[in-house]
């Protein structure tokens, strides 16, 4: 026999009421649980289709039918918070374990650093040269037309002037462009014989590619003595190639041009990257320009108060940022001033 229409709306409405807060319950993500409400709430959902087919009851059917269909809205509406600030309370808690310190313990300390390769590498040349008995100076980086140009044989109508594009200040000032006017001041300050090395940070206006920046470091030498000849220089330099690489290193010299320097030579390595195969670093050369050296000029000592009749010697200049490019295998300089913490947690 067929059930009067009321009894089967009312029936089914129980019906879904029942297995929705038991699928409630049972729910045990957040997208099981949305599941249900979308599947009995929404605007598409169970519910929706019964308030649809109310038109259909007689009016006083309909009454009874909206009653019950509004009671069990509302009780799965709050079935589904609740169930919901449970899943909500649960994430909290996880999140306060895994996030949960004791303020009672000590403080761990700073994160342990590590050198720059510069530095490293400085540090190096520093102790090679105190134990073969220089002293390491230093000077300001902001200087004198006068140290970094007139007292280096470089007056102001050179063209060697053009060599070094400058970064001038006002007051007739700018930031060295080498460091070599801090021997200009040692031999100033400290009488021969002299023995000194000045490492530090220098400037110049160049394009930034993979082998040039606008700031880099260099350490100029100086030895003054009665006497010196260019095998007192070479033999410096290979004992700094040698410590430095830890292995003999294939170096040629060549005749060089600079204003503080008579001979001039410039001193090349054979590129460490490419092994002299040609690369950005060396310009596809196969060797890195590594450092010019000679011995002093003399109106260079007559400048500085020595007598070139007395006293001569040697100069160098070397890239402290080409050496370590070099050494550890470096292909950019421009990573050495990029403040990338994984690039410096290398060295």
């Amino acid at each position: 026999m067929e059930l009067p229409t009321k009894l089967v709306n009312l029936s089914l409405i129980q019906q879904l009421r029942e297995d929705a807060l038991a699928r409630i319950a049972s729910a045990e993500t957040k997208d099981a649980l949305e599941a249900v409400r979308v599947e009995v709430l929404g605007r598409k959902g169970a519910l929706a289709s019964f308030s649809k087919e109310m038109g259909r009851l007689a009016p006083e059917e309909r009454a009874e039918a909206g009653k019950k269909l509004n009671a069990a809205k509302q009780e799965l509406e709050t079935a589904l918070e609740q169930r919901l600030a449970v899943f909500e309370q649960e994430a909290l808690g996880r999140r306060l374990d895994a996030e949960w310190l004791d303020l009672t313990l000590p403080a761990p300390g700073p994160r342990p650093g590590s050198l720059h390769p510069v530095t490293l590498i400085q540090r190096e040349v520093e102790d090679l040269f105190l134990s073969l008995g220089f002293r390491v100076l230093d000077g300001p980086e902001v200087e004198t037309e006068y140290h970094n140009f007139d007292a280096l044989n470089i007056p102001p109508h050179h063209p060697a002037r053009d060599m070094q594009d400058t970064f001038w200040l006002d007051g007739g000032r700018l930031l060295r462009t080498h460091t070599s006017p801090v021997q200009v001041r040692g031999m100033e300050q400290f009488r021969p014989p002299l023995r000194m090395i000045a490492p530090g940070r220098v400037f110049r206006n160049e394009e930034v590619d993979a082998s040039h920046e606008h700031t880099f470091y260099q350490v100029e030498g100086m030895m003054i003595d009665r006497d010196v000849s260019v095998a007192h220089l070479i033999y410096f330099m290979q004992t700094l190639l040698r410590r430095i690489f830890r292995s003999d290193v294939t170096v040629r010299l060549r005749p060089g041009y600079f204003p503080f320097v008579e001979p001039g030579f410039e001193l090349d390595i054979r590129c460490l990257i490419c092994d002299g195969e040609g690369c950005p670093v060396c310009k596809q050369s196969g060797w890195v320009e590594l450092m010019p050296c000679g011995l002093v000029h003399p109106n260079v000592l007559r400048m500085s108060g020595v007598d070139p009749e007395e006293w001569n010697g040697f100069a160098f200049g070397l890239g402290l940022t080409r050496l370590a490019m070099m050494r550890y295998g470096i292909d950019d300089i421009r990573l050495l001033q990029s403040g990338d913490l994984r690039f410096l947690r290398q060295f």
